[in-house]
């Protein structure tokens, strides 16, 4: 798994849904980054907004609701959401499996080879990182 942490050659399909971990970067580039994120039953990603950077998610497995600007409606496999910039945002995992899925940021978001187990470690992380 680790060589695929910054390669162009993985099947990305296959590392989302086997990816049991908040969060998973998998490659980082000069103006864009590709993570894997798996978000537990009754859990969510949590309400935030990336300024200045647009976000790209695609469901892969699970069921779940996107609140975008405070208008929830439904994600599934297979379905794209777009999220510009400075957009308030979240997804919740209201199903009773995980929800798998890939996501985007233009430009990158998170440190290169970011691994977040848990929603309590990204939440952590990021606190010390915003100070």
């Amino acid at each position: 798994m680790e060589s695929a942490t910054e390669t162009n050659d993985v099947d990305l399909m296959e590392l989302a849904r086997r990816n049991d971990h908040f969060r998973r970067v998998v490659t980082t580039g000069a103006h864009q980054q590709v993570v894997v994120m798996t978000v537990p039953p009754g859990e969510e990603i949590g309400e935030e907004t990336h300024p200045g950077i647009d976000q790209m998610l695609l469901f892969v497995d699970g069921e779940g609701t996107a609140v975008i600007e405070g208008q929830p409606s439904p994600v599934q496999p297979g379905q794209l959401v777009f999220v510009p910039g400075g957009t308030l945002h979240n997804f919740v995992n209201d199903g009773d499996r995980p929800l798998r899925l890939i996501t985007t940021y233009a430009p990158p978001e998170h440190p290169p080879g970011t691994v977040h187990a848990s929603k309590a470690e990204a939440d952590e992380a990021e606190h010390h990182h915003d100070h």
